[in-house]
């Protein structure tokens, strides 16, 4: 196969710059940009390396995939020795290092692209990223095509405002169109045969994205390789992988390891690409993101709260209860400097996975910039188990399956499910509630939903809590809890649930709330550690806790207390949401004014909490 490829051949000149970066202005990604207004003798540069870009990172990507590549009036080639240049280069693009991060010297426009002709018949004619193209050029392309047939154009667009490029959409094969929020600007543009189907590959700075087919990635680097760069790498091996025959998501997948282990001039081979493929498991792997998400030392923020809990919260502060106030809410949690230091993933509810960061990206995106797993709740709440009964059974499988399916296009990795146990006695100590039918039932529906959310590529966290709002003791607690947590794992058990990319959230075994003696640390450390070992499979990938009304201090010493009770076959940590939001909130008050208070609230608790891990587990 046959590609020419036309754009321009850059000279990337890699500069230092001293520390003074006063002149410098910072864009919406956090890409420093040089003020051409300053005063050129403050600052001093020295010339730190050079390297060929634009169309040379496409021709160098799809040469090591093993493709014929060329660029169109070019010389330039790849040959065992590497790159052989004998033409010079006349547009030069100086990348400077300032503060450690990379800021850009660029021409206000940059040289025409000129397309020649060729003689012979390509397979494929690659419009890259640094084509600059005119109407003679777009002109001359148009009528290659029509004489050459059985040439497929592919374009690369980075926006939708030069119209020679946009004249080239209706011809082509596959449109990569940079920055997925200008879907909505592209009515009208991009025709709805190309718009509506798999021949539209969307890359934003977060996210590869074809139809229904997603695949995270990000193009920040801590190295010299700039995102100018990882554009093209990008979208050369994505058309390389599907010239060689791979799916959709294989070279997406393919496109990810590229960007992650590239350096300036070396992409990665064929080979190289297909060894990393086998040895590095993908972001869909199940056990992966399991294992992921209850790493050591940190935790899992829920921020899943329903309409009718986030309602009672505000109500009690007097704070109005609007779709923004929820939204400046969250992104008070998700914005929190060093968020990332102390929870591995973030729960979100359907409402907020919609909602926008400060930054313009949706929030599922965000969270995964900072290297995040964003999760959802999925479950629709309590419902009574019978007409006129007390107990309850957990809704939400009607539609399951096509939630799961969105959820999963949307970004998230993994999903919970609450089923909730009141813990009822008489007068003479028998336990009333739950009953057998009641574990059952709820067991069965946590099964059902654990492994539909397995065969959608999320990780369950399957979350049977005993209720601590109510009079019980510490032994009934434990009772309660270890039948329920046999009557779940035989019912995922007979589901075919991969317990290795399973998580339990679960209840500290404690007195309930009302009970006239209150359990001790030292207590519900004891009975937590035995029931749960007594209780549950080795092989579940993690146990995580929640907090279930307790105070913020109870939480972490009740947490504290179990950790010291191990070594347990599981990873063991929490999954809090009252206990880490309540003191923020209280701080906040609905007033974004105290934002910066709130999130230190906040910063606190996680700190305790973590801490309270890193020490417990050192005391085992």
């Amino acid at each position: 196969m046959s590609i020419l490829i036309v754009g321009n051949v850059l000279k990337d000149v890699y500069l230092n710059l001293d520390s003074r970066s006063e002149h410098l202005e910072t864009d919406k990604h956090g890409t420093q940009w040089l003020d051409l207004s300053f005063n050129a003798s403050q600052h001093h540069f020295y010339n730190r390396s050079s390297n060929l870009g634009g169309a040379t990172v496409s021709l160098e990507v799809l040469t090591n995939l093993g493709l014929e590549a060329s660029i169109n009036g070019s010389s330039l080639h790849f040959t065992a020795d590497g790159l052989i240049n004998n033409q010079p280069t006349e547009t030069y693009r100086y990348i400077m290092l300032a503060d450690d991060k990379p800021c850009y010297l660029v021409p206000t426009s940059y040289r025409t692209t000129h397309f020649t002709p060729p003689a012979e018949s390509y397979d494929y004619l690659y419009i890259d990223r640094s084509a600059e193209l005119d109407q003679t050029a777009a002109s001359r392309i148009v009528t290659y095509l029509e004489i050459s047939q059985n040439t497929k154009l592919i374009l690369y667009l980075k926006n939708l405002s030069n119209p020679h490029l946009n004249g080239l959409i209706p011809y082509a094969s596959l449109l990569f169109l940079e920055e997925a929020n200008q879907l909505s600007t592209s009515k009208g543009i991009i025709p709805a045969d190309i718009e509506n189907s798999d021949k539209l590959i969307h890359i934003s700075d977060h996210r590869l994205t074809c139809q229904n087919i997603s695949e995270p990635i990000s193009i920040e680097r801590i190295d010299m390789l700039t995102h100018l760069s990882i554009y093209s790498i990008i979208s050369a091996t994505v058309l390389g992988s599907f010239i060689l025959g791979y799916s959709i998501e294989d070279s997406f997948r393919l496109a990810r390891i590229n960007i992650e282990n590239s350096k300036l001039n070396a992409s990665l081979s064929l080979e190289q690409l297909q060894s990393l493929d086998l040895d590095t498991p993908t972001p869909n792997n199940l056990e992966l993101i399991a294992s992921s998400l209850v790493l050591h030392p940190k935790g899992i923020l829920a921020a899943d709260e329903s309409g009718g809990s986030i309602h009672k919260k505000f109500e009690q502060l007097n704070i109005p209860d609007t779709y923004d106030n929820r939204r400046d809410y969250r992104n008070i949690f998700f914005t929190t400097d060093g968020l990332e230091d102390h929870v591995n993933g973030v729960i979100l509810f359907d409402e907020t996975a919609r909602q926008i960061a400060d930054n313009g990206q949706n929030f599922v995106e965000y969270l995964t910039s900072k290297r995040l797993i964003p999760g959802i709740k999925v479950d629709q709440g309590l419902a009574p188990l019978s007409p006129g009964s007390l107990e309850t059974i957990t809704n939400g499988l009607d539609g399951l399956e096509h939630r799961l399916t969105e959820y999963y296009q949307m970004g998230l990795r993994f999903a919970k499910w609450r089923a909730a146990f009141e813990l009822r006695v008489n007068h003479q100590g028998h336990i009333l509630t739950p009953t057998e039918t009641a574990i059952t039932a709820n067991c069965h529906a946590l099964a059902k939903y654990a492994s539909l959310c397995q065969k959608a590529g999320l990780v369950p966290i399957v979350e049977p809590e005993v209720v601590y709002d109510g009079y019980y003791s510490i032994d009934q607690s434990a009772s309660v809890t270890g039948n329920i947590l046999r009557a779940l794992f035989a019912a995922l058990q007979e589901a075919n649930v991969n317990l290795k990319a399973c998580i339990l959230k679960v209840n500290m075994i404690l007195a309930g709330k009302q009970y006239e003696t209150q359990s001790t640390p030292a207590e519900v450390g004891k009975y937590t550690a035995e029931i749960l070992k007594a209780n549950v499979p080795d092989d579940l990938a993690g146990i995580v806790f929640l907090s279930g009304g307790q105070t913020v201090e109870q939480a972490t010493d009740n947490l504290t207390a179990i950790i010291k009770n191990g070594p347990f076959p599981w990873p063991v940590t929490f999954s809090f949401a009252r206990a880490l939001q309540d003191p923020a909130l209280y701080a906040w008050k609905g007033d974004n004014t105290n934002a910066d208070t709130a999130r230190q609230a906040f910063l606190e608790r996680l700190q305790a909490n973590t801490s309270a891990l890193k020490q417990a587990k050192t005391n085992q």
